[in-house]
């Protein structure tokens, strides 16, 4: 057919569907090394939103965040065949690959002798020029709180926590990234929500000002 010919009547060009996270690791394993950039290219702003909870800085964020791939990348092609062989599903890539960054991000925190925990917009945002400054003084004071309480979360909390807010998963990914059940990753998520309105409430009536 030359170019200036029209498609055959009632034939349709059908869009090309992405692999999924799954093939790209059976392509990695099968030897196309380029596989892996694909999952990282898919991955990486959740790797580090993720990450930068813990991180003091977006440089900071930005680093754990490659620390999270290379080291997803030297443990691939001994643990990814380990993982299918456990489970009857496709590789489960994304719930290890959170597993490692959620861990970098720990050891970060532990060894930097603090949890660095805030809003990933409000850290790595100005304020908008539109805001008064006590607009923006409330603002700041409001997230100081919110801040405060999540440090004082218990761990567990935290983690789930940080993956269902900050990186919008499904409870069965939360459960399936830290190693627990649905069901006590809702029970975790629920408890964080209501201490977090406690703390920030009771902060606001210690400190009305």
């Amino acid at each position: 057919m030359s170019p200036s010919q029209s498609p055959t009547p009632g034939l349709k060009l059908l869009p090309r569907v992405p692999p999924s996270d799954e093939q790209l690791c059976r392509d990695f394993l099968s030897g196309e090394a380029a596989a892996f950039g694909e999952l990282v290219r898919r991955h990486q702003e959740l790797v580090y939103r993720l990450v930068r909870r813990y991180a003091g800085s977006a440089d900071d964020g930005r680093e754990l965040a490659q620390r999270a791939f290379l080291q997803a990348f030297e443990a691939a092609r001994r643990t990814l065949p380990r993982l299918k062989k456990r489970s009857d599903d496709d590789v489960p890539f994304r719930a290890w690959l959170l597993r490692i960054a959620i861990n970098i991000g720990k050891n970060h925190a532990r060894d930097a002798g603090r949890w660095a925990w805030a809003p990933v917009e409000s850290l790595d945002r100005q304020p908008s020029g539109h805001q008064g400054a006590t607009e923006q003084l409330e603002h700041a004071e409001q997230q100081q709180q919110t801040r405060r309480a999540v440090l004082r979360l218990p761990k567990r909390q935290r983690e789930v926590f940080a993956l269902r807010i900050d990186g919008a998963l499904s409870f069965a990914e939360v459960a399936a990234a830290l190693g627990i059940s649905e069901a006590n990753a809702k029970s975790h998520f629920h408890y964080a929500v209501k201490r977090l309105r406690d703390e920030v409430s009771r902060d606001q009536r210690e400190d009305p000002s």
